[in-house]
């Protein structure tokens, strides 16, 4: 468990930055196509799940945050299109919400904005 304070600001920006990654993920597999559809989904994925929470008004709370990523991860469906496989595409989007569950609990990489972890 890290002992920094929580900072809002850096979620924020760390969304952001991802958003934008995942996007051009996107791009790069589009362009290699079909052995690339994985990849494209994956990206897709991450792309729904920062654009979800980037629309959420929970960023300066750890706990608010935790709490919405809790209610995504409980969803039944992600609605997405443009993608080619739908099961590959929602269990993406689970892993990357668990994913972020994780960071969020314990509070670190939100300072890794080149890569996700």
């Amino acid at each position: 468990m890290s002992n920094a304070t929580w900072d809002g600001a850096l979620v924020r920006t760390w969304i952001e930055r991802r958003l934008r990654a995942a996007r051009l993920d996107q791009a790069a597999a589009d362009k290699r196509g079909y052995e690339a559809q994985d990849d494209y989904d994956k990206a897709a994925a991450e792309e729904w799940v920062c654009r979800t929470l980037q629309s959420a008004d929970c960023a300066d709370d750890q706990a608010a945050f935790a709490k919405r990523l809790k209610e995504l991860i409980a969803q039944e469906d992600y609605a997405a299109t443009s993608i080619y496989d739908d099961p590959r595409f929602q269990r993406h989007v689970r892993g990357q919400l668990r994913q972020l569950a994780k960071m969020t609990k314990a509070n670190e990489g939100f300072d890794k904005t080149l890569r996700y972890q």
